[in-house]
């Protein structure tokens, strides 16, 4: 079903979030590493629990190409966060509030990242 597989989705989103604040934390506050490299490095990694987590739980996948998988789910997701960033301009630049925006293109790049995800990456 495919609300059950969204919902999944979402709560393995959920998850990649703790992981990048929590790595973001840790290489920005206690290893001293800039915080843009600290970011990016959370980012990657939560990509990489979110891939693993997706492909076991959510989609039930086991294709055997798990690096043209894994590289088809990090393009997905850098395009995500390119549409979040255009979003949030767009939304700001006709005056929405910025946690409004946020929230708004919060959904839709998580609407388009699991159904890119569901056709490409793991259909």
């Amino acid at each position: 079903m495919m609300i059950i597989s969204f919902l999944k989705y979402c709560i393995v989103g959920l998850s990649g979030v703790v992981v990048d604040f929590s790595i973001t934390y840790l290489f920005k506050e206690k290893a001293g590493i800039n915080k843009y490299i600290a970011s990016m490095l959370g980012f990657s990694i939560a990509c990489t629990s979110n891939y693993v987590l997706n492909r076991i739980w959510t989609f039930s996948n086991d294709n055997p190409d798990i690096l043209k998988q894994y590289v088809s789910f990090l393009i997905i997701s850098v395009i995500g966060l390119l549409l979040n960033t255009l979003f949030l301009y767009l939304f700001q630049y006709i005056r929405i509030n910025y946690y409004i925006s946020k929230g708004f293109a919060t959904i839709l790049v998580t609407i388009w990242n699991y159904m890119a995800n569901s056709m490409i990456t793991f259909g």
